[in-house]
């Protein structure tokens, strides 16, 4: 099982980025797929999840309504584009894969994890 993200980078205040979680190893459509962050001083947070099927999507409250979590089963990838950045979305981003099919906010619920990508917002 292997997740690996990418499109992390340095954005403004107010900008978007688009990250991805390119996966292999495991049946991507059975599994739910979450999105994590580290941001500095804090445990590591919720981001967002899907179902395997695309939905049971789930947001965390400080995302919700900025970023959309979407997946391609065809393509064995996830995607988190990411609108309206504040600084305080500066961090570590990590995918993973979920236990289940349907989506969890709890990072217990996911067994393998990638690498994490850099994702710093300036004012």
């Amino acid at each position: 099982v292997r997740l690996v993200e990418s499109g992390g980078g340095l954005a403004r205040a107010g900008g978007s980025l688009r990250l991805s979680c390119a996966t292999s190893g495991f049946t991507f459509s059975t599994y739910a797929i979450g999105w994590f962050r580290r941001v500095p001083g804090k445990e590591r947070e919720f981001v967002a999840t899907i179902g395997g099927s695309g939905g049971n999507l789930y947001y965390g409250e400080s995302v919700k309504g900025r970023f959309i979590i979407s997946r391609d089963n065809a393509k064995g990838t996830s995607y988190l584009q990411m609108n309206a950045l504040k600084t305080e979305d500066t961090g570590v981003y990590y995918c993973a894969k979920g236990l289940f099919g349907s989506g969890n906010i709890l990072d217990v619920a996911y067994d393998a994890w990638g690498q994490g990508t850099q994702v710093t917002v300036a004012s």
